[in-house]
């Protein structure tokens, strides 16, 4: 065989191999994870399973249905579910009080907390939050024959009744209220009820569903505050690729509107932007 014709079988051989080795590339994949890495960089505590930390007893956004009897249920749950449907993984809720919530998370017990949780610079400064699925105002919850406040200077010297690890908690205690700590909004609303504290603060997406629940409740809206809340999942610093897959898919079902099916369905309206 001569010099040449050696040579040039030897380009076709090599030609062919590059071929072969291109045609053997992975296939395109799509899907809310396509730009925000696969479930293995994800660090969950167990492969496959978005470990969801939740209360369970904050109506509408976590709770048991069937005065408690049925399966967990609310707002958060299902947007939580619907974004793990979009990763392929498979959901284990635990229950837990909110108090304790947090401490849970940073142990490496949960991979993200789906609990109203609202964006806050202290908050930002420790952990890591998804985009935000809900928008919503502060309101002061007073009896509704009360009509000495209506506003946040007029708590100042008033008892109001708040969880001790709230956002809310702060406010009271800033507008100068007196706080009778709460494990959260069903104890606050009982002692409003009965009278011994004067007002609440939370979320009037909270306060609403109770009203439609609970009407006549006997309660109302003093005041609001200027700017709404914005709530979001919560994850450890380094949780970033997941929640860079969050957001991708919270983006999808924002699109498709899962969203605002899922917020009608619990507050008549779209609350989610």
């Amino acid at each position: 065989m001569s010099r040449r014709l050696i040579a040039v079988t030897a380009l076709v051989l090599t030609a062919a191999a590059l071929t072969a080795c291109s045609g053997s590339s992975a296939p395109e994949q799509s899907g809310a994870g396509d730009d925000a890495g696969s479930a293995s960089d994800f660090g969950l505590v167990n492969d496959g399973v978005l470990t969801v930390a939740t209360e369970g007893t904050y109506r509408p956004f976590s709770f048991h249905g069937d005065n408690g009897a049925g399966d967990l249920t609310g707002f958060d749950v299902e947007i939580i579910q619907a974004v793990a449907d979009k990763l392929d993984l498979e959901v284990k809720f635990e229950e837990t009080q909110w108090d304790a919530i947090f401490a849970g998370l940073d142990a490496d017990r949960f991979d993200v907390i789906a609990n109203q949780v609202t964006i806050n610079d202290e908050r930002t400064a420790k952990y890591l939050f998804s985009e935000a699925y809900t928008v919503s105002p502060g309101v002061i919850v007073v009896a509704e024959d009360d009509d000495s406040i209506s506003s946040f200077d007029d708590l100042d010297g008033k008892t109001t009744a708040q969880s001790l690890t709230s956002n809310w908690y702060e406010l009271a205690t800033e507008s100068g209220a007196q706080v009778e700590g709460v494990e959260g909004w069903a104890q606050a609303v009982e002692l409003l009820r009965q009278g011994r504290v004067d007002a609440t603060i939370n979320d009037k997406l909270t306060f609403l569903d109770y009203e439609t629940t609970n009407s006549p409740s006997g309660l109302k809206i003093a005041a609001e505050t200027d700017e709404a809340g914005e709530q979001a999942f919560v994850f450890t610093k380094d949780k970033k690729s997941l929640v860079e897959a969050v957001d991708a898919a919270l983006d999808e079902l924002r699109a498709d509107g899962t969203l605002a099916e899922i917020s009608d369905k619990y507050f008549g309206e779209d609350v989610t932007q």
